[in-house]
């Protein structure tokens, strides 16, 4: 979060001369975040998400290794490792598999232009680094192709396997199809069909979960896997569809049913997981990234007590910030689970963690995808599930489409400027203080710029018909 003025101490206490230089007082200007337009906003996003996926000619070296440098189509989780980030034990200058599948949905949504006679060159660079990283977990004899993490130049790097990450990956692939030079098109078929005969072998087993500390059956993994199969059902770029894939989406859709506890969906089935593990985001995120619908009334009740455990001060996960938020009118932001612990430095945990960039605008993207949703069928999904979901935003029996679709989008917009407002002069990293606000952990998260333009996309009702059927391939170019 950036203040109107932060200066720092003079050097020398008895120097009486004008304030220039070295002895003047560092100011940042501070982020107007009731006048800043927020769709102008998302295209500076844009650019700020772009530097941390490189190219053949933006190339970066990996700061634990010397003289080894990325190839082009990595996108790195973030700029961010301990020697430059005094308080953070995290390296970030790796590519994971379920970022980067974000990352690139944003890209080809944001209508680049391609160069003459081929593609868009950032997504030709995506789809051959990411069959660069599949080869090279399918040449491994100790990862599966649901490896999640990789090098910047696509070696596989010691880490979980997680069997969302395939999934979101074609997801991203089907997505940005029609932007791909034809010699790349042939090998982006060739990843999704790999991708495809592997979750059809994998998707009933339990796998690493969306944080990466528990492994189980995660609601958000079966989400993105739902999606998959539903949309590789019937896409448009001539990728055959096995018998399995009808079997497969029925057998999920049973499940995630089965994740409702008579309060909220449980994060994670089966697995050995800490006290406070619910309610987790992760359900929210599933709408933005899954095959979850905002209309769920089970989804909303998990909803209203994700928004009551950071933002109401009687909850004992009250995050101190929304109150001091609240009084200017913005906000809640949110975080990941209450039991959280995580800010940074895995060496000194923080019991009850900090609220996180991503998780606030995914929320503010479910709410928007929402508002659309009963725009376009003209009826609010109440029912007693749901009411205590709609009671927090003041609607009810006798609120109107018209009323819930404004007060949805108005309440979206608060959590979108609470983020502007405690960024570093537009900058976003990781996480914010629960207490002060001011920002924390790993900085220029590529996760969270992300985030915010897809949130602002679902905003205008784009992610809505995004996410509704994969982009139709134009003839491949040879």
């Amino acid at each position: 979060m950036t203040v109107a003025l932060w200066s720092q101490p003079v050097a020398d206490p008895a120097y009486a001369g004008p304030t220039i230089g070295a002895y003047a007082p560092a100011v940042k200007p501070a982020p107007a975040f009731a006048q800043t337009d927020l769709v102008a906003l998302s295209r500076y996003f844009s650019l700020l998400m772009m530097r941390n996926i490189t190219s053949d000619g933006y190339v970066i070296e990996d700061p634990a290794s010397s003289s080894v440098f990325s190839v082009p189509g990595c996108v790195i989780a973030a700029p961010s490792y301990p020697v430059n980030t005094p308080g953070v034990d995290q390296d970030y200058v790796f590519n994971w598999v379920r970022d980067g599948a974000i990352t690139a949905i944003e890209i080809a949504l944001a209508g680049l232009s391609p160069i003459p006679g081929g593609g868009v060159p950032s997504l030709i660079d995506y789809v051959n680094f990411a069959a660069l990283c599949q080869a090279n977990a399918k040449n491994s004899a100790t990862v599966s192709l649901g490896h999640a993490c990789f090098t910047i130049t696509g070696e596989v790097r010691p880490w979980s396997e997680q069997n969302d990450g395939p999934a979101i990956q074609s997801i991203a692939i089907l997505t940005l199809f029609d932007q791909l030079d034809g010699s790349t098109q042939t090998i982006a078929k060739q990843l999704v069909e790999t991708n495809l005969s592997y979750l059809l072998e994998v998707y009933q087993d339990k796998t690493t979960n969306l944080w990466e500390e528990y492994e189980g059956y995660s609601f958000f993994a079966r989400a993105v896997q739902l999606r998959f199969f539903r949309e590789i059902a019937r896409n448009t770029i001539g990728i055959a569809v096995p018998a399995g894939v009808a079997d497969a989406i029925s057998w999920l859709e049973i499940q995630l049913a089965i994740h409702w506890n008579g309060q909220l969906y449980v994060s994670v089935l089966d697995a050995a997981a800490q006290a406070g593990y619910d309610a987790n985001i992760d359900i929210v995120s599933s709408v933005c990234y899954g095959g979850i619908e905002p209309t769920d009334t089970k989804l909303l009740a998990t909803a209203a007590i994700l928004r009551r455990q950071w933002a109401d001060p009687s909850s004992s996960n009250y995050y101190p910030i929304n109150g001091a938020d609240a009084a200017k009118g913005l906000g809640p932001l949110f975080g990941r689970y209450p039991g959280d612990h995580y800010d940074g430095d895995v060496a000194a945990p923080v019991v009850g963690g900090h609220p996180w960039a991503l998780c606030t605008a995914n929320f503010a993207e479910f709410q928007y995808r929402l508002a659309n949703a009963i725009e376009a069928s003209g009826a609010i999904p109440l029912d007693q599930f749901s009411e205590p979901f709609f009671a927090e935003l003041g609607l009810g029996a006798s609120s109107s489409a018209a009323d819930a679709s404004v007060a949805l989008r108005a309440s979206s917009d608060l959590m979108l400027r609470a983020i502007v407002y405690h960024s570093d002069h537009y900058e976003l990293s990781e996480q914010f203080d629960g207490t002060t606000g001011y920002e924390k952990s790993v900085r220029n998260l590529t996760w969270s710029y992300a985030s915010f333009l897809s949130a602002v996309r679902a905003r205008s009702g784009g992610a809505l018909a995004a996410k509704a059927k994969p982009r139709k391939s134009r003839v491949p170019r040879s």
